[in-house]
């Protein structure tokens, strides 16, 4: 979707602050808010492009005073909600509705080590023709879909060469809000700097960037 979160390119939104040794944490309930979005996960109610939907669905007022965490926090509370696992009047009390169903996480403390370390795999083991080859030259699609995508707004209808075929991996534009994996290839694009940014960029520079099939034609 078109939002404030695809700020790829645009100007006005000052320099990037680098912190030297930065934690991993800066306060203890952002690990918090981590975790409760690996517990929830494990319930497999949603996708990750589900969960990145929701980020974007914020507010854009609200997404830009959040930190990156209060933005995760946020967009798990809803789906937490959506999927039915918990109540709004839950989210406002803080405490389970009076005879509310228990059940036993399907994540535990020993699981997680290992969950973190293999993250949600979405690639996929099917047998699909790739429709380009490395050195083809393609064009992105000029697209303004209103749910997720993956094809940054600065790169749509924009020309660049195939680099690399990364395999079979689930489309995130179905699998957001809905079971639809529809699985295909996705390809390593170079585009020069030029081609994205016009004449004020440098001439040797390249952007590289990863796109299924579905957002690419033959140029």
């Amino acid at each position: 979707m078109n939002g404030v979160h695809d700020m790829g390119g645009m100007h006005g939104l000052g320099r990037i602050q680098y912190e030297r040794d930065e934690p991993v944490f800066h306060a203890p309930w952002e690990g918090r808010a981590l975790a409760l979005s690996l517990a929830a996960a494990a319930w497999r109610k949603w996708s990750l492009d589900g969960f990145r939907h929701q980020i974007e669905l914020i507010a854009p007022s609200d997404y830009l005073r959040m930190s990156y965490y209060e933005k995760w926090f946020t967009a798990v509370t809803e789906r937490l909600v959506r999927s039915g696992l918990i109540t709004r009047a839950e989210v406002e009390s803080g405490k389970p509705a009076p005879g509310s169903a228990k059940t036993i996480p399907p994540l535990t403390a020993a699981q997680v080590p290992a969950m973190l370390r293999s993250g949600a795999l979405a690639s996929r083991n099917v047998a699909i023709d790739a429709r380009f080859q490395h050195g083809d030259r393609v064009r992105t699609r000029n697209i303004n879909p209103v749910g997720h995508t993956r094809l940054p707004r600065y790169a749509r209808d924009k020309q660049g060469t195939v680099e690399r075929d990364h395999g079979v991996y689930v489309f995130p534009d179905t699998i957001a809000d809905s079971p639809e994996e529809k699985p295909q290839h996705v390809y390593s694009v170079r585009f020069t700097a030029r081609e994205l940014w016009g004449e004020q960029a440098r001439p040797g520079d390249a952007v590289y960037i990863d796109l299924w099939d579905d957002y690419l034609e033959p140029a």
